[in-house]
């Protein structure tokens, strides 16, 4: 999928390579004919997510905290560091070691690509754009953020290590990129984390209630985890600092969302209102404009047929747990 976009890549770090979105990008990586070294904590990854790339020649894993040290031995073309708990679950369970991971983790992540000359790329959140006054939201928007609410630990984190991604370039000349992901979903992700999609899944594939936040009105803009890879490896290419909106520009209301699920699942499940949690955006959904024009990237999954696979990888998951 990238070697047409830089044939350059010999060898790519990917911190939180165990985890949802950057397990994905091993593989890709791997299928583009680069040497990927993994580095992951597992403190939120799954070893699930990268047995398959175990046996994978190019392929090498190193359990790592990225605050502390990345003890990489070969010399990388590629950094992206996408470690980092990402989930409103983990990141409440692990609030401290969610802004060490954004802030040393970062900066480590940084030395690596610079003393390597390497291409560097922040995996940032539509989650600094807050509960946003612009809607959607482009680049040039500064954010709504309450600093100190409970979200507070995971977007001042990434709101920290885009400042600090950017200072590198500034200071040092170090070649960065800054990408800000929105609600991306899909196979692998655990389905008890708390995201949206996975805990609707879990609960039409169970039986259980739909707990809609709220009204339900909230939107979120769902994005397909090929695409989202897709637009990450296309911002690496590009000599773009960003940042740059990954995202899908279509968005669909939680109780919409819960309907669907319902359906696609053919569940019998109710759809029950639970209270919204403090700082819950109320809207969503990115202006894409930017990658459009310089990356030639848009999604390409329609919500439905990439729901209809993350349901059929979560049957499969839930059946596999089962027989162990």
């Amino acid at each position: 999928m990238t070697t047409a976009l830089s044939p350059s890549w010999e060898h790519a770090v990917v911190t939180g390579g165990a985890g949802f979105v950057g397990s994905h990008l091993c593989a890709a990586l791997l299928d583009a004919g680069a040497a990927v070294t993994c580095v992951d904590d597992f403190s939120t990854g799954r070893p699930e997510n990268i047995s398959p790339l175990l046996e994978r020649p190019g392929f090498t894993l190193v359990q790592a905290d990225v605050t502390e040290e990345l003890p990489v031995k070969q010399r990388p073309d590629l950094v992206l560091h996408f470690a980092s708990p990402a989930s409103p679950a983990d990141y409440l369970r692990l609030p401290l070691h969610t802004l060490e991971t954004g802030s040393l983790g970062t900066r480590n992540a940084l030395d690596l690509a610079h003393s390597a000359d390497a291409r560097f790329v922040l995996a940032s959140t539509s989650e600094v754009y807050g509960d946003p006054l612009q809607h959607p939201q482009d680049e040039r928007y500064w954010g709504n953020v309450n600093p100190v609410g409970p979200r507070s630990v995971y977007s001042e984190a990434k709101r920290f290590g885009e400042a600090l991604t950017t200072a590198y370039a500034e200071t040092h000349g170090t070649d960065t990129c800054v990408v800000r992901l929105f609600n991306t979903y899909g196979p692998g992700m655990r389905g008890e984390d708390g995201r949206v999609v996975p805990a609707f899944v879990r609960q039409a594939l169970a039986g259980e209630p739909l707990t809609v936040t709220g009204d339900g009105r909230q939107t979120r803009s769902l994005c397909y985890v090929d695409d989202t890879v897709r637009g990450v490896l296309a911002a690496a290419a590009h000599d773009m600092r960003g940042p740059v909106n990954i995202g899908s520009p279509t968005e669909i209301s939680m109780l919409d969302l819960a309907r669907l699920i319902v359906e696609l699942t053919g569940s019998s499940s109710e759809i029950r209102p639970v209270a919204r949690p403090v700082d819950d955006p109320a809207v969503r959904c990115p202006d894409i404009t930017l990658a459009r024009d310089k990356l030639g990237w848009e999604p390409q999954v329609r919500a439905e047929e990439g729901l209809r696979r993350a349901i059929a990888w979560f049957r499969e998951d839930a059946m596999a747990a089962m027989a162990d």
